[in-house]
């Protein structure tokens, strides 16, 4: 851990991918900045995604933004001279119904006005791209130019070069409070210590709600928990990200596959549940139906504080990583849709599972936010699983709110108060 600071200009609290590219960005602009982190970098999801960064499917909302992050990741190895696994091979989503073709081809109508190069493909394309035979499929939907990259090395990778900068990253280091005077934000208490400090940007993730609360600030967020596999090597069959029926793989630098699939993750009913059921009951109706599920976690949350001061051992230090049980039940469904839909990969094997809570917002996108009557004090979550490829473009977002008040970005959509200043929100359904 780095020499622990009693001073700076801006404190990040969570070291995944939000919180490290945030971090990077405030270095890269010579702002002295205190990376915290909990636990250890990339401990929860950040290393525990999929590894896609895609335009393709967003929200129209996103498609700004996420058209400056994959320029941002094209760069970023020879930026920092730092292998993250990039590679730019495209995403298809393919289409086993005509349903599905209709749907993708409604999408497609958003990508239009952003000039994206996404294109419908044929049965015999989507064969040619992915090593098959006998044009099973109705077609797809491509997006030549999206890439991916290495959940486990990104992150990592972003934080040393933080330090490189001339920037602190404290692991095992968790914020307990954020402190203030006259309104504005004036330091973060650790379990390390105090740090003096103008603007604090809390990007911990599933954390956020919770940590936030204690400052007068909660909103609407809940998890889900979604399980994920990566097999041992195997045949190459393409290297673009593809989503299919069931399932769903990236091509991985090892030679194997991570498998997962849309659809799959089980909500955690917890108390926050039934404090948001409102907010949440137009998604949970339409676009977002996860399975539900209760256990041990909703008594664990129950009894847990929901305030606490500075000088308290947090939660925060009782749970330095959330690293839940991976469903087998589903993973075994998810590899045999994977050797259904594509035979050409030969049996597969099960090298790790594991699982992952992602944060998820009442209308599946992210709050980009400074937060009204505590000035200096940011919040980047609520990603709702499309985060990691998001991730280079909330970095520059947040230092440009906390250097200048704004972003080049249209941020309305994305503002802390829609869910309370009575705005019908919309739904992302993709």
């Amino acid at each position: 851990m780095s020499e622990f600071p009693k001073q700076t200009e801006v404190v990040v609290i969570g070291a995944g991918i939000a919180g490290t590219m945030t971090a990077y960005q405030l270095a890269k602009r010579g702002v002295p900045t205190v990376l915290c982190e909990k636990g250890r970098v990339a401990g929860e999801q950040s290393s525990r995604n999929w590894g896609w960064v895609r335009k393709q499917g967003r929200d129209h909302r996103e498609i700004p933004a996420i058209i400056e992050s994959l320029r941002i990741w094209e760069g970023l190895e020879k930026e920092i001279e730092t292998d993250v696994g990039w590679h730019q091979a495209g995403t298809l989503y393919i289409a086993k119904t005509d349903d599905d073709l209709a749907y993708y081809e409604e999408w497609l109508g958003h990508a239009r006005d952003y000039q994206l190069d996404s294109r419908m493909l044929s049965p015999d394309e989507v064969d040619d791209l992915t090593g098959g035979e006998g044009r099973k499929w109705k077609g797809g939907l491509y997006t030549p130019s999206d890439g991916r990259a290495e959940p486990a090395k990104a992150a990592p990778a972003v934080a040393k070069a933080v330090e490189r900068l001339g920037g602190t990253v404290l692991t095992e280091c968790a914020v307990r409070t954020v402190e203030s005077a006259a309104g504005k934000v004036s330091g973060v208490v650790t379990e390390k210590g105090a740090i003096a400090c103008q603007a604090v940007v809390c990007a911990a993730g599933a954390w956020s709600s919770f940590f936030s609360g204690n400052l007068g600030h909660a909103f609407p967020q809940l998890k889900v928990k979604a399980s994920v596999l990566r097999t041992k090597p195997a045949p190459l069959i393409s290297q673009t990200s593809i989503g299919s029926p069931g399932a769903s793989l990236r091509r991985r630098q090892d030679g194997g596959y991570t498998i997962a699939r849309s659809g799959s993750s089980y909500f955690q009913i917890t108390p926050d549940a039934f404090r948001y059921f409102r907010e949440f009951l137009p998604a949970l109706q339409t676009s977002m139906k996860p399975r539900l599920r209760i256990g041990a976690e909703f008594f664990k949350e129950l009894m847990r504080p929901r305030s606490w001061s500075g000088d308290d051992v947090t939660e925060f230090e009782k749970t330095r990583v959330l690293d839940p049980v991976p469903d087998p039940g589903t993973l075994r469904e998810v590899l045999a849709a994977a050797q259904e839909n594509f035979p050409q990969l030969g049996s597969l094997e099960i090298a790790e599972t594991w699982a992952g809570m992602i944060e998820v917002t009442p209308d599946a996108i992210p709050v980009w936010s400074g937060v009204d009557d505590l000035e200096g004090y940011y919040i980047a979550t609520g990603f709702s699983g499309h985060g990691f490829g998001m991730g280079a473009a909330t970095g520059l977002i947040m230092s440009e709110l906390v250097t200048g008040g704004k972003s080049r970005f249209d941020l309305e959509p994305f503002r802390l108060s829609r869910f309370t200043d009575g705005s019908k929100l919309e739904l992302n359904a993709r």
